[in-house]
């Protein structure tokens, strides 16, 4: 009976914990990662900014109550907010997205979204951000601006349009190749067998895997700060010396890592047809560490549940 009450209570903790993630909205000091690119997200929720001398791109917004932290951010950089010419996404989910309207309202920004993502982005649903994208963007499009180029590349299975960014920064006089991983994650409540509203989900996750693994890569970088030890990179680089964000060997890991998970659980539901992912308890006991390949693929807080990560 006790242990039968254990494990129902790490069942039904895993989405309580995560809702209640205090790194989604918990204030982060901004910072340069290399060249013209900064962070200017929260402990978890990824923002980041390219300054150029045409304005400032930005990657994701998070949530509208995350718009104030943003602001600071890019002010205590020396940046203007208001010159924010571009706004991206990481991918068509509340805690990356669901402010873009916000930004773009209030600087004038060009939103521009992965064609596949356009629709939810657009959408007036509970939690979407009911925002007009200025420019539908394809696999392999270029985004310019005032000499800085990131590419779109089309990862999709965590939703239709999931998009990792890359670009080229210098670091030390070299070029050095940024990867913004969209996700590779298979959040709870995934049918990747028999998905009407999306059939071919499972291959699409097999050939987002593919791009990732084909990328150039120095700087290892995505959507949310666990991804890539966000916290413990940062206190490393304040040590000084070279800087950890360059981790090829972590980007490696974390996609070998992430791609054995969706096959595991893959094979899992073509043994079970229709039956969605559910969270473990090992992805539990991860919520509150800080690690390159935690697991811990967290509901968004404040019932958000099913557009999280």
């Amino acid at each position: 009976m006790i242990k039968r009450s254990l494990l129902l209570l790490f069942v039904s903790a895993g989405p309580l914990l995560a809702q209640q993630n205090p790194d989604f909205h918990r204030e982060f000091p901004p910072f340069k990662i290399a060249g013209n690119l900064y962070w200017v997200g929260t402990a978890d929720l990824a923002v980041y900014l390219i300054n150029t001398p045409q304005g400032n791109i930005l990657i994701n917004s998070d949530f509208p109550e995350d718009v104030p932290s943003i602001k600071k951010s890019i002010a205590q950089l020396g940046f203007k907010y208001g010159d924010t010419k571009i706004i991206l996404a990481s991918h068509a989910h509340g805690d990356h997205d669901a402010a873009v309207g916000i930004i773009k309202k209030e600087t004038g920004a060009r939103l521009m979204i992965m064609d596949a993502d356009v629709a939810d982005t657009e959408s007036n649903a509970q939690g979407r951000p009911a925002a007009k994208v200025d420019r539908v963007l394809h696999d392999g499009d270029a985004v310019e601006l005032g000499g800085s180029k990131l590419t779109a590349h089309l990862t999709p299975g965590h939703t239709k349009g999931c998009t990792t960014w890359t670009m080229q920064v210098d670091e030390g006089g070299r070029k050095l190749n940024a990867v913004i991983i969209g996700s590779p994650n298979v959040n709870r409540g995934t049918i990747l067998v028999g998905n009407k509203n999306y059939p071919q989900i499972a291959d699409d996750y097999v050939k987002t895997f593919k791009v990732l693994k084909s990328l150039p890569v120095d700087f290892f970088l995505g959507a949310h700060g666990n991804y890539f030890g966000l916290k413990a990179k940062y206190e490393k680089m304040k040590a000084g010396g070279p800087s950890p964000f360059i981790d090829p060997a972590g980007y490696k890991a974390y996609v070998e890592e992430r791609e054995a998970t969706f096959l595991k659980e893959w094979d899992r539901q073509k043994k079970n047809p229709g039956s969605p992912r559910r969270r473990g308890v090992s992805e539990i006991i991860f919520l509150d560490k800080q690690t390159k390949f935690s697991g811990a693929h967290s509901p968004c807080k404040g019932g958000r549940e099913a557009r999280a990560r």
